[in-house]
């Protein structure tokens, strides 16, 4: 699994850099975010561990109706395990990353930092 997630980290996709840019490096309230990031079974596609977060960014396959089931199924596994997750569509991303990221910055303030860091 963790050699995948370093294959998804070397073919990464414009909006997920253009993610990445505003979460790397602890810049976004200070929290460190991991990019393709092995949590659990699944690799997510940014991960905070200190608030239990994973962010997924969803091109147009995610409207797939069997893709949609599996992410149903996985995000409920993950929040049976204290993982909150959090969906962005690239078409929000391109479209105004100034409100994903107040997005972003409003699911992070509702959620408690896990005391252990993770």
């Amino acid at each position: 699994m963790f050699r995948r997630a370093r294959e998804l980290r070397k073919n990464t996709t414009p909006s997920e850099n253009n993610l990445w840019t505003l979460l790397r490096k602890k810049q976004f309230e200070g929290y460190k975010f991991r990019r393709q990031h092995p949590v659990f079974k699944f690799i997510a596609d940014f991960y905070c561990h200190e608030l239990r977060l994973s962010i997924e960014l969803d091109g147009g396959i995610h409207l797939n109706p069997e893709r949609a089931e599996y992410d149903l199924g996985r995000t409920f596994e993950l929040h049976q395990l204290g993982i909150e997750v959090m969906r962005i569509s690239n078409e929000e991303l391109c479209a105004d990353m100034d409100a994903v990221s107040f997005k972003i910055l409003n699911k992070t303030s509702q959620i408690k930092p896990h005391p252990s860091g993770g």
